[in-house]
């Protein structure tokens, strides 16, 4: 087999492969054998048709097209592993010659990962928040508690703002009922404007059992937009009280013995979670400093095929919640032309990252370990509110492991990143990463383990990719 590439671009690349017929014989003999197996021919048992039978009751030709569609892929990949060219999509072929008995050449049109260079990972810099939490957060964290634990009580006056009411309300337009715009018992705040526009308004200096009307326009069902009388009666009127803040709330609502216990494991909770914020922000903005310092070109291909995933993600949402695209453009405020343009935008910047990204995880020789795989399927099936085996079975059976693998190992180079990089905190003090995200020791490695019935699978399917 004699082979060549051609750059066409700094992203694309020509492989030319020109073959000797003899090397096809093993995918022609497999072509007749299979071709065989589904002819029927008087006088011959499947299977068993000879080729001579088979060239004239068939022709050649069939066996011929089956035998470089079989061979073709095979010879791509040695090519491809002769020239160290790196694909990072999937390639146009063409069968420019095919001499029968005499010789085959096909060309192959691929992008391949930009040739670019790092900076010194160590000589980055980034500065995040500060952990420390004030008095003042604690605070507010120790209220928002007392929130969950409050009780609702009946008053005996009208309604003020931040009161807990049950109503009744019934629409009409011209007279008529609105069948679907009747509800009973229906819980709101008041002040929250969460319902109708002027029901906050009609409520002012009303009492149990009163009713009044006033308009609006409806904002669902089949007479959404339209303008109509609604009918609101209060039921009850009621206010949330919070219970107080000492030693016996702390007991109900924790496992401490007092409030000074509780408010102490409160600061010490708060800055555990502004410190792994620390680490996420180092890890963002140590990417981004590099997708603006790293200069690369980027297969077109690969960018174009991102902009139609998101705008079929974004179709497919919007199917599913039942909104148009034009409804969704006024809601967004915002047009389709500057959809294209965000769309564009963000695909460069994601398939910028992840060449950087790569390039990371192959310089610092990283890899993926099973129990990283297992967590990440764990996590995802959680999100998706599905069992983890049942994400992790379907995964394997659609082929996306390694992708999978692929996004766990930029993680890795994403945390070594911003391991090595120097991180600051706004007052200047050092920010040690793996720290402030509790991470373990191994390099690279996040999170807590999950279920490890993939770990096998998973490793096997990343090697083979």
């Amino acid at each position: 087999m004699k082979t060549d590439v051609e750059e066409l671009s700094p992203t694309r690349v020509k492989l030319t492969i020109e073959v000797p017929f003899e090397e096809l014989k093993p995918s022609l003999d497999k072509a007749y054998r299979e071709v065989a197996k589904q002819v029927r021919i008087p006088g011959f048992r499947p299977g068993r048709v000879p080729p001579r039978v088979i060239d004239a009751r068939i022709g050649r030709t069939h066996v011929l097209e089956q035998a470089v569609n079989e061979a073709v892929p095979e010879l791509y990949n040695k090519a491809v592993a002769e020239h160290d060219v790196v694909p990072v999509g999937q390639p146009d072929l063409e069968v420019t010659r095919l001499d029968d008995g005499k010789e085959l050449a096909i060309t192959a049109e691929v992008d391949v990962r930009p040739s670019f260079e790092l900076p010194d990972l160590e000589q980055l810099t980034a500065t995040v928040d500060n952990a420390e939490v004030d008095p003042d957060q604690v605070e507010e964290y120790l209220r928002s508690l007392r929130e969950r634990f409050a009780s609702l009580r009946s008053v005996d006056r009208p309604v003020q703002t931040g009161d807990f009411v049950s109503l009744d309300l019934a629409a009409t337009i011209d007279g008529k009922a609105v069948e679907d715009a009747q509800a009973s018992g229906v819980s709101y705040e008041v002040g929250t404007e969460s319902m109708l526009d002027g029901l906050d308004e009609a409520l002012a200096g009303m009492s149990a059992a009163e009713s009044t009307t006033f308009t609006a326009e409806l904002a669902g069902g089949e007479q959404a937009g339209k303008s109509a009388d609604v009918l609101v009666t209060v039921n009850s009127v009621k206010v949330k009280e919070l219970p107080e803040l000492d030693d016996e709330f702390a007991q109900s609502a924790s496992e401490f013995d007092t409030v000074g216990e509780l408010r102490a494991a409160t600061r010490k909770q708060l800055e555990a979670v502004r410190q792994q914020g620390q680490a996420g922000q180092a890890r963002q903005r140590l990417l981004d400093e590099l997708i603006e310092r790293v200069d690369m070109p980027l297969p077109e291909g690969i960018v174009t095929a991102e902009i139609q995933a998101r705008r079929q993600s974004l179709r497919d949402q919007l199917e599913r919640a039942g909104i148009s695209m034009k409804s969704y453009l006024e809601s967004a405020d915002t047009t389709e032309a500057k959809l294209d343009q965000d769309f564009e935008a963000d695909a460069r910047r994601s398939v910028k990252a992840g060449f950087i990204l790569d390039k990371i995880a192959s310089q610092e020789e990283l890899t993926v370990t099973g129990e990283q795989l297992s967590a990440y399927v764990t996590e995802q099936a959680y999100r998706m509110g599905v069992a983890p085996d049942r994400l992790a079975r379907q995964l394997s059976d659609n082929g996306q492991l390694p992708a999978v693998a692929a996004d766990v190992l930029r993680g890795n180079a994403l945390t070594v990143l911003a391991e090595r990089a120097r991180v600051t905190d706004e007052a200047g003090r050092p920010v040690d990463v793996r720290a402030a995200a509790g991470e373990p020791d191994e390099a690279g490695a996040e999170g807590e383990t999950g279920d490890a019935d993939l770990d096998e699978a998973a490793v096997e399917d990343s090697d083979e990719d």
